[in-house]
This record gives C-alpha cells, sequence and structure tokens, in this order.
C-alpha cells in the first residue's frame, strides 16, 4: 500500500491508498490551537505525536507492506527546531496575527511590493518573512537558539527519518524567500527583512523532493518517504491539476484557488504567490484567501443553525437572499488573496426583522461563491475546475458555487492533499503510479445557466462593495 501523511492545522491524518489510487482507509487526530491576544500557536511535540499516533493506527488497520510513504501539510508559519528537528519553542501558526505592525510598515514604504515583485510572494502577517522579522524583535532568544526555521512538514520529516539536516522543498520556501527563476533564495528580499544576521536559520531547499528512510516510529524501520509538497500544491497535484490553465478549488477553512502555469507574471496587484513545484517552470498561480468555511461556521453558531440544516436552508431561499448581502471576510487578520488588507473586516447589508437564518446562510454561501471567483479570476483560471475540501460535503453548495462561478466543477473527494503527497512521492522515487486514474473525480457539478447569469451581475456588485469596503478598511 501507498500512505500519505497530511499534517493540517487542526486535524492530523494518515491514508492508505492501493496501486489503482483507491482510499483504503484513513486514521485522523485533532491537533490544538492555542489562541491569544492576535497569537496562534501549536505544541510541536503534540504534533509529532500525532502523526506518530494516526501512522501507527493505519498500518495496524491495514497491515499491507508499505511501498513508500508521502509526506505534506500546512504551509507558513515559523516552526523553530533544534538540530534534531525538536522544538525550540511553540510554532507560530500561519494564522497568527502579531506580525501584522510589521507589515502595515512594509505596505507603507514600498517593501511589500518590492518582495512581491522580486519572488512573486505577497506577505501576509502569518508568512514567514514578518514572523521571523517580529521575533528578531521581540524573542531574540529563541532564534539564537533555533538551528532552523522549517515549516510544519519539514519539522515531521526530520523527526521520522532522523535527517542530520534541516531541508525543505520549492513549493514550501516560495513565501517570501525564494527567487522563482533560480529556485533559490533571494538575499536581498532576506536583507529587506532586516534578517541577514538571522539567514542561517532558512533551511536547505530539497529541489527536486528531499527523501529518507522511516526510522520506525509510525512506520515500519526502512519505508522510504518524500518531504513535500506542502499541503497547497499537494491537493493540486491530489486532483489532477498540473495542465496550463487548470485550476483547484479548496473549499476548507480557508479557501484556496490554484491555477497551474508555465508563466511568471509579476506585475498587477500584489497578492497570493506563485508556488514553484517539483518541476521547474511549472508553478501554481495561488490565490490563498483567509475566507472561507469558517465564515459559514461562525453564521452557523450565531444562528443555532446545524451543518445538517445547510443543504434545506440553501433550498428554501432564492438566489440573492431576499436581498441579504454578505461581505465575508471574517478573519481577525483581514484578508490576503485576491488582495492584502490587513483591517478588511465583514458586512452584512439588507438585514431586517424579516431575514431569517436561511437568508443569512445563503447571502453567506453567496458571498464566499463570489470570493471564490474574484481569486480563481485573479490567478488566470482558463481551462477545468477542480474542488475538493470540506465544503464539497454539502451538494446544494457545490450546485451553488457552480452557478456563481458559471463553470463545471470537477468534485474530488478524499483525502486529497495525502493522495498529491503520494503521487510527488511515486515520481520522486520513480514508482510508476497512473495519476490520471488516481485523481478521476467523484462527480462533476454542472452549472444552471440562468442562475449563473443572475450571480454574474452579483459578483460586479459585490466587487462594487468591496472596493468601498476596502476603502475603509485603508483610512
Amino acid at each position: 500500500m501507498y500512505v500519505g501523511i497530511d499534517v493540517g492545522t487542526s486535524v492530523v491524518k494518515a491514508a492508505a491508498f492501493d496501486g489503482e489510487g483507491r482510499q483504503l482507509a484513513v486514521e485522523s487526530r485533532p491537533v490544538e490551537l492555542s489562541l491569544h491576544g492576535g497569537f496562534v500557536e501549536q505544541d510541536m511535540t503534540e504534533v509529532y505525536g500525532a502523526v506518530v499516533d494516526v501512522l501507527a493506527k493505519l498500518t495496524a488497520r491495514v497491515p499491507e507492506p508499505v511501498e513508500l510513504a508521502g509526506l505534506t501539510g500546512q504551509g507558513d508559519g515559523v516552526w523553530l527546531v533544534d538540530r534534531e528537528g525538536r522544538p525550540v519553542r511553540s510554532a507560530v501558526s500561519w494564522m497568527d496575527g502579531r506580525a501584522h505592525e510589521l507589515l502595515d510598515q512594509w505596505l507603507a514604504d514600498g517593501t511589500f511590493e518590492t518582495v512581491f515583485r522580486r519572488t512573486g510572494g505577497a506577505m501576509f502577517p502569518g508568512s514567514p518573512g514578518p514572523l521571523l522579522a517580529w521575533l528578531d524583535r521581540y524573542d531574540p532568544k529563541s532564534l539564537d537558539a533555533a538551528a532552523a526555521a522549517v515549516y510544519c512538514k519539514d519539522m515531521v520529516f526530520q523527526r521520522l527519518t532522523g535527517a542530520a539536516l534541516a531541508v525543505t522543498d520549492v513549493s514550501d520556501a516560495s513565501m517570501p524567500f525564494l527567487d522563482p527563476r533560480t529556485r533559490t533564495y533571494d538575499n536581498r528580499v532576506v536583507e529587506l527583512l532586516g534578517l541577514t544576521r538571522r539567514r542561517r536559520l532558512l533551511p536547505s531547499v530539497g529541489d527536486p523532493l528531499a527523501t529518507g528512510e522511516a526510522r520506525g516510529e509510525g512506520l515500519p524501520s526502512g519505508t522510504r518517504i518524500s518531504n513535500g509538497p506542502y499541503d497547497l500544491p499537494a491537493c493540486a497535484l491530489g486532483a489532477g491539476v498540473t495542465a496550463p490553465g487548470d485550476g483547484l478549488l479548496i473549499v476548507g477553512t480557508c479557501l484556496a484557488a490554484l491555477v497551474a502555469t508555465t508563466e511568471l507574471d509579476l506585475s498587477g496587484e500584489p497578492a497570493g504567490l506563485f508556488i514553484s513545484t517539483d518541476r521547474p517552470g511549472h508553478r501554481l498561480r495561488a490565490m490563498p484567501a483567509m475566507v472561507g468555511t469558517a465564515a459559514l461556521d461562525w453564521v452557523l453558531s450565531t444562528t443555532g443553525v446545524t451543518h445538517a440544516e445547510v443543504d434545506g436552508l440553501l433550498a428554501s431561499t432564492p438566489p440573492g437572499a431576499r436581498g441579504v448581502r454578505v461581505l465575508p471576510y471574517f478573519a481577525p487578520s483581514g484578508e490576503r488573496a485576491p488582495f492584502v488588507e490587513p483591517r478588511l473586516r465583514a458586512e452584512l447589508s439588507g438585514v431586517s426583522l424579516e431575514t431569517t437564518p436561511a437568508d443569512l446562510v445563503r447571502a453567506t454561501c453567496e458571498g464566499i461563491g463570489y470570493a471564490a471567483r474574484h481569486c480563481l479570476e485573479a490567478a488566470g483560471l482558463t481551462g477545468a475546475l477542480a474542488v475538493c475540501g470540506g465544503g464539497t460535503r454539502s451538494s446544494a453548495w457545490m450546485q451553488l458555487l457552480a452557478d456563481v462561478l458559471g463553470r463545471p466543477l470537477r468534485v474530488v473527494e478524499g483525502e486529497v492533499g495525502a493522495r498529491g503527497a503520494v503521487l510527488a512521492a511515486a515520481e520522486r522515487f520513480g514508482v510508476s503510479l497512473d495519476a490520471g486514474v488516481w485523481t478521476e473525480p467523484t462527480a462533476v457539478v454542472e452549472p444552471d445557466p440562468g442562475r449563473s447569469a443572475y450571480y454574474s451581475e452579483g459578483f460586479q456588485e459585490h466587487l462594487g462593495r468591496l472596493d468601498v469596503a476596502r476603502g475603509r478598511a485603508g483610512r
């Protein structure tokens, strides 16, 4: 069997697949996030323990030889480790907002745009550049004690394999220090962020993916394992999104719009990033927004509605939600794609005493759909569109998304990131797997022409309201 490991922000998963890509079993375990005053951190020991636990349960449940394992996980943030990959302090999550004042300064003085023009990465508070600069100012002892500032999957890889040196891959390194042309670190960017004296902390870049052998924790000793790519490009691989122009929409806690490309256009509004892949010259234009199912979760919690009721509620109120509109930017750190505005907040309009929970739910889903369309258009979608993530469990929402986006959706279910990690590992180890079979969609949702025309007008209205909101937030 083939094993994919996906170290998510809130859940760690391991999935087993057979040679045709059929998912045999999944084991998962939640991990905690510590949230306090804009700080969002994770216990690395807990995260690594969860990885070992799910792997041990999976290999016991499916007692077949493990041909190879692929590793993926959450991106961004800062995971400070010693020479053995053990934690120096708690990991700082990509959701963290502590560095927003530094980012505000870089937005104002032009540093933000200069970095984007050099690397194609639009920094946000939870990306490594701002976080390392913040730690250098306010927690320098942690940086002094660390051997490397890695990413989540890199810490896990070093611990699982006992690798002597910290290593990442070109996908995780893409934000914000990697020059996408040379696929090496841009030392000028390091200098611009005031981190020259911390340059030693940047891990070496495994290009192509670094590989190793498990040393017996969770996986049988000697199991071949590869490190990466991180979760966004891993999902693109797992959904079969590799041809230029094709795209993927991940409908999870946050939205992530990805479009495969062989071009590198660093003009236009600085936003999102270009993710380098294991194939030189092939990239993903990524718009990883902060908006996503977390916005819907907040509305459901506030109105006392359960997830099981969503499909019925969407069917009970018409497109347009009887005049209710939602700008779904609920994240405390604002928005990061397809624009960067740390102070942007959600807005509800058209609400009256006659507004029902169904209206609020539909308006929120429509707002998220408009945000997804904005991201996909900014990323340059021209081909087929796949969709994956927790949001795909709602058939009514998938239909609404197809209508708002005005295009068919190739729905890919199961552990898509883990699947992509296996495909990446197979490529790295020279193991022949039929990617077309492995990435077959489970369904295709066609848009309704009438509703799509309605939502096309609604999208333009959404952009107008957003422009006004961004103007307020920027003052």
